[in-house]
């Protein structure tokens, strides 16, 4: 059975003009690759071709794979979230214990994570640590370097 996903409107829209552009741009491509090879003679001995074969097998299985995704992909309605809890796209300012940092995330989908604009997946270790906090909670979360300790001081909606 099929993993759902959730998704933010954003995130959706992304995740479909992906599949548009395969679909429109490069499945076309990919057709008249095959078809210029084969017009280059015997297809037993033509490399061309058959890596043109294998580009669109390759595609498809992309294609297919993204067509998949979509259909188990799920609208997250931002309305409908608890904002007395850290949940998937809860904005959170955390404070690091150790450091005294402070630093701000917002929890999405695993698909539309991005560390460089403060965007990290739920299920990361720091995500699913986040997960369920309240304001004034610490979360000891396990990392590779030892246990970060993470005091949450504010959680909104984006």
């Amino acid at each position: 059975m099929s993993k759902v996903s959730y998704y933010t409107a954003e995130g959706l829209k992304k995740l479909r003009d992906e599949l548009n552009q395969l679909k429109d741009v490069e499945r076309p491509k990919a057709s008249q690759a095959i078809a210029e090879a084969r017009d280059k003679g015997d297809l037993s001995e033509n490399a061309e071709y058959d890596a043109a074969k294998e580009a669109q097998g390759l595609l498809e299985m992309k294609i297919s794979k993204m067509e998949e995704t979509l259909a188990n992909a799920r609208l997250i309605d931002e309305s409908q979230l608890d904002t007395s809890k850290i949940l998937v796209l809860s904005t959170v300012k955390l404070k690091n214990q150790a450091n005294g940092m402070e630093m701000k995330y917002t929890l999405v989908a695993e698909s539309e994570a991005d560390l460089k604009s403060g965007k990290i997946s739920v299920t990361s270790p720091i995500g699913k640590g986040l997960l369920g906090k309240s304001v004034g909670d610490v979360a000891e979360i396990k990392v590779p370097n030892g246990t970060l300790k993470l005091e949450v001081l504010e959680i909104t909606r984006q």
